[in-house]
C-alpha cells in the first residue's frame, strides 16, 4: 500500500497501523489519535483539526462506522484505522462515575490500546464527554505512559445544544427539554461567583421551569473529586429523554465569576 500524507490511508490490520506509527516516530514524527465511534459530527471535524495543529505531526483517527466517510481525506487525515481493537482490559474508575462506570471504563480500555497500536505520541480528546476525557488522563498518568492528551472544547448549536450523534436520536416533543440543559449550565456558570449551592439552584431553577428533572446535576474538581470552595470546578449534568441520554458539562471558576477571574 503506498502511503500519500493527508490522503487518508485506510488501514484494516493491526500490524500494518503499528507499522505506520513505528515509522513515523522513527523520523522524529509526532502520532496524534483522534479516536471517533461510528458517525462523525462537527465537534469530531474540531477535534481532527485540533490534531492537525500540532505542527509535524501525523493524525491517526480510528473509526468504527460502516464506510469511512470522505471527509477524513478533506480534512487532510494521514491514517484511518477503520476497526476496532477488541479488549478484555478494563481500567477501574473507583466507583467515582456520574454516568455508567463500565461504560466510561471501555471507553478507557479502548484509548489505551489505540494509543498502544498506533504507538501515539498525543491523543485528542472532546470535553463533551469529560469524565471520560478525566478518566483517561488519569489512567495515562497511572501507567506513566508517554501520551499527552489535549482537550478541546465542546462544540455547540446556535441555541446552545452541545453537538453529539445522540442529538439526531431526540424525538421532536422532547426538543425543548433538550436545550434546557445547555441553558440551565450557562446559567449556574454566570452564577458561579456566589457558590457551589448558588451555582446549583440556579441550574436547577432553569430546568424546572422546562420542566426537566435531571437524572443528575453535580459540581466536581477538574479530577471529578468534590469541587473546590473556591477555584476551578465543572457542572456536569444528565437528563433523560424518551431513550436518549443527553450529557453536557461546563467550566466553572467557582467563588470567583468570570467578570472577576482577571483580578
Amino acid at each position: 500500500m503506498t502511503f500519500e500524507p493527508g490522503k487518508a490511508t485506510v488501514v484494516t490490520d493491526e500490524a500494518l497501523l503499528a507499522t505506520y506509527g513505528r515509522a513515523f516516530r522513527k523520523v522524529g514524527k509526532s502520532v496524534v489519535l483522534v479516536p471517533l465511534s461510528t458517525g462523525v459530527h462537527a465537534g469530531h471535524i474540531e477535534l481532527i483539526r485540533a490534531a492537525k495543529s500540532l505542527l509535524g505531526a501525523y493524525v491517526f483517527v480510528s473509526f468504527e462506522g460502516e464506510e469511512v466517510p470522505e471527509v477524513f481525506a478533506e480534512e487532510k487525515v494521514d491514517v484511518v484505522f477503520h476497526g476496532t481493537l477488541p479488549t478484555a482490559a478494563r481500567i477501574s474508575t473507583g466507583g467515582q462515575c456520574l454516568e455508567d462506570a463500565e461504560g466510561v471504563e471501555r471507553g478507557v480500555a479502548k484509548h489505551l490500546a489505540l494509543c498502544n497500536a498506533t504507538h501515539a505520541t498525543d491523543l485528542v480528546l472532546g470535553e463533551k464527554d469529560f469524565e471520560l476525557l478525566v478518566a483517561t488522563q488519569l489512567a495515562v498518568s497511572a501507567l506513566r505512559m508517554e501520551v499527552k492528551l489535549h482537550s478541546v472544547p465542546t462544540v455547540r448549536m446556535p441555541d446552545g445544544l452541545a453537538v453529539s450523534l445522540r442529538n439526531e436520536r431526540v424525538a421532536p416533543e422532547h426538543r425543548e427539554a433538550a436545550l434546557a440543559v445547555g441553558a440551565a449550565l450557562t446559567a449556574g456558570a454566570h452564577a458561579a461567583e456566589h457558590g457551589a449551592e448558588t451555582v446549583l439552584e440556579t441550574a436547577r431553577g432553569v430546568l424546572a421551569a422546562a420542566g426537566v428533572t435531571p437524572a443528575y446535576l453535580e459540581l466536581r474538581d477538574l479530577a471529578m473529586r468534590p469541587a473546590p470552595a473556591t477555584g476551578d470546578a465543572r457542572l456536569l449534568a444528565a437528563v433523560d429523554l424518551g431513550d436518549v441520554r443527553l450529557i453536557d458539562n461546563v467550566g466553572v471558576p467557582l467563588g470567583v465569576g468570570f467578570k472577576n477571574i482577571e483580578a
